[in-house]
């Protein structure tokens, strides 16, 4: 039996009556039986928890401030331990800190800048053939995020691409950098510029360097006194090798010249990458080569463009040459390391 409750309005006075209406379907025995389910929250302190009820349920904005939450997370959970965390990030340092220069020789000498640049071919021959290159240490050395990047690039190619038309381009590539760096050399051992007012005496160049030499004119008209090009160097202390591009002044300063091709632009030092610490590593051979009678402390790299627009020129100070140096010796101390290690791995194979 349920009792329902009706409401009559009688002269304006609300009168509550009760109904009684008989239920003969509906059945809650089964609920009534069942044992009262006990609440998780049970157990909860609600004294504790009080004081945050009240400020959430109070008003529709919330009373609290990060000063109030703090401290009723430090009530609750005690207060946080911070790490003691280095506001610097770790400089790593070189086992051994090779000499940058050879302090035995003078860093600019007296010899005569006139006359043809040096240019030493790179012969493995008897005692060189095992002698690494500064190319090969760099791409063995390469951190796991360079890795992952140029792996993403590879793959982002080859999707576009295709396996073969990916490595037709980077054929191509390879190409169009043999052919701006031959017609580089060209320009640089004539002393003629790229570019005459008279078309007739201006040099042939493949038309796929056009771009490139349009690109670098402006830097070529501060380059003088060009002293090597395509010439080997070799650290015989470090035992590694390299062809360092060119060794010239720009505005009057004597440089380590890297030439790069690139399809993007590259304005600041850190779009090159590895580029100064391979600059680094050619002007430390170069300046404990017995071939070469002067020392260079600068360095500077050219990124020319294929559209013609005008190239970055990154100047490289002789502190911050001495810095890329630095980093140089720590990837090979790296490399010395691996190829140990291959070697010991081999020879237990072989036992």
């Amino acid at each position: 039996m349920l009792f329902l409750k009706r409401v009559l309005s009688v002269g304006g006075t609300i009168v509550p009556q009760s109904t009684s209406l008989s239920v003969s379907h509906f059945s809650a025995g089964h609920r009534l039986k069942a044992s009262k389910r006990s609440s998780p929250y049970s157990s909860v302190d609600s004294e504790r928890y009080s004081s945050l009820v009240k400020s959430v349920m109070s008003s529709r904005v919330s009373s609290q401030t990060p000063g109030t939450i703090q401290a009723e997370d430090d009530q609750l959970y005690g207060p946080v331990v911070k790490a003691q965390t280095s506001t610097k990030a770790e400089v790593r340092a070189p086992k051994i800190l090779h000499p940058f220069v050879n302090c035995e020789d003078t860093l600019e000498t007296e010899e005569p800048e006139s006359g043809p640049p040096a240019r030493i071919l790179l012969n493995r021959g008897p005692g060189r053939s095992f002698v690494p290159s500064v190319t090969r240490i760099l791409q063995q050395t390469l951190s796991p995020e360079q890795v992952f990047y140029l792996e993403r690039w590879r793959r982002r190619m080859i999707a576009q691409l295709g396996e073969e038309g990916f490595k037709q381009h980077w054929q191509n590539l390879f190409r169009q950098g043999k052919l701006f760096h031959s017609a580089l050399e060209d320009i640089l051992t004539s002393g003629a510029t790229w570019k005459s007012e008279d078309p007739s005496e201006t040099p042939e160049h493949p038309p796929e360097v056009q771009g490139y030499l349009e690109s670098i004119s402006h830097v070529l008209e501060d380059v003088s006194a060009v002293r090597a090009i395509e010439s080997t160097v070799q650290h015989e202390t470090l035992d590694y090798l390299g062809v360092v591009d060119c060794v010239a002044r720009y505005r009057g300063v004597l440089c380590v010249i890297d030439w790069k091709t690139s399809e993007k632009p590259k304005p600041f030092l850190s779009n090159t990458y590895d580029n100064p610490v391979q600059v680094a590593a050619y002007a430390g051979a170069l300046n404990s080569d017995i071939n070469y009678k002067y020392q260079v402390e600068n360095g500077l790299i050219v990124v020319a463009y294929k559209d013609g627009s005008p190239a970055h020129a990154h100047q490289l100070s002789s502190a911050l040459l001495l810095d890329y140096w630095k980093t140089w010796l720590l990837r090979l101390e790296e490399f010395t390391e691996q190829r140990s290690s291959h070697a010991s791995s081999a020879l237990s194979e072989r036992r």
